[in-house]
């Protein structure tokens, strides 16, 4: 089993490292923005509780071997832009590797989202630690959509995922022949 977290790597404008509890406040701003989770179904309505369990998620991830979210941080103003990583996911039975990413409302549209998409796919790929990598995003999700194609992902599949309608976006480190 590879390493899945990029800490310490770097791309253009952002710095990787772990989340760690201390970003906690600065992340709690993603969940009171509506725009954050409108989009996926089951998540507490409860700010703080959705905040929590996401922590525990991730940190329960660093524990197991799992990947799990890098904490974006500005390498010009030192702040917390957003989240991302390579995660362990289990899509219809089958153990893929996930690009995973959500950037705080304040960060969006201004392409922190693809960047760190991109150095998550090339980092994966560069490490061999999978043949082809996944993101799986909500139907409505278009923006998300939008950052997956960019990436060089296509639509692979539609399918249910936690209760929730989803897209599989897929990208090879091969190219694929028609």
């Amino acid at each position: 089993m590879g390493d899945y977290l990029l800490e310490r790597q770097k791309s253009e404008r952002l710095h990787y490292r772990k989340l760690t509890s201390g970003d906690f406040t600065s992340w709690l701003p993603f969940y009171h923005d509506p725009n954050s989770t409108k989009y996926w179904d089951g998540l507490p309505n409860d700010v703080e509780t959705a905040c929590t369990e996401q922590f525990k998620r991730q940190f329960e991830r660093y524990e197991n071997g799992l990947g799990g979210m890098n904490a974006l941080i500005s390498i010009k103003t030192g702040d917390l832009v957003g989240i991302c990583g390579l995660l362990l996911q289990t899509v219809d039975g089958i153990e893929e590797l996930e690009i995973g990413y959500s950037i705080l409302p304040q960060y969006r549209q201004k392409g922190y989202a693809f960047e760190a998409a991109q150095k998550c796919k090339q980092f994966a790929f560069e490490h061999r630690l999978a043949e082809s990598l996944i993101s799986i995003i909500q139907v409505d999700n278009i923006p998300s959509q939008k950052v997956a194609l960019k990436n060089g992902m296509f639509l692979d599949k539609t399918t249910s995922y936690k209760n929730n309608q989803v897209h599989i976006f897929r990208v090879s480190s091969q190219p694929v022949n028609p």
